[in-house]
């Protein structure tokens, strides 16, 4: 019987892949050049590539995540410890945290009420 359905995602990276990955992310590098890590390894590579490799490959997707940990941790740290460098451009840190991890001025709440309230009554007979 013929396979259905889409092929599985070519997987082929260096050996040692996931330690230069790690190793990228830990140096607080986001996800746009860790996939220009992999074009270059590859010679080539696509966004719809890097989302499929993340659905398909249970270790690829392991690794990302454990590395998007490891880049949040380098953009705390780097903020923490430079609070008191006089150089050090806490605007920009900032604004960088907000972009790259959803960081908010302020609290949305979307279930807001209109202050409408509905009074339905059934009445049974």
């Amino acid at each position: 019987m013929a396979k259905v359905g889409r092929p599985k995602a070519e997987f082929d990276l260096p050996e040692g892949w996931q330690d230069e990955i790690l190793s990228l992310y830990s140096q607080g590098a986001s996800d746009v050049e860790v996939r220009g890590l992999i074009y270059k390894w590859r010679k080539s590579f696509s966004q719809d590539l890097w989302t499929r490799w993340l659905i398909e490959i249970p270790e690829f997707s392991l690794t990302i995540k454990k590395g998007r940990e490891l880049c949040e941790i380098w953009w705390q740290k780097n903020g923490r410890t430079n609070l008191k460098d006089k150089d050090f451009n806490s605007t920009l840190w900032y604004m960088n945290m907000k972009n790259r991890f959803g960081w908010a001025d302020k609290q949305e709440n979307k279930n807001e009420h209109s202050g409408e309230i509905k009074i339905t009554r059934e009445i049974v007979k």
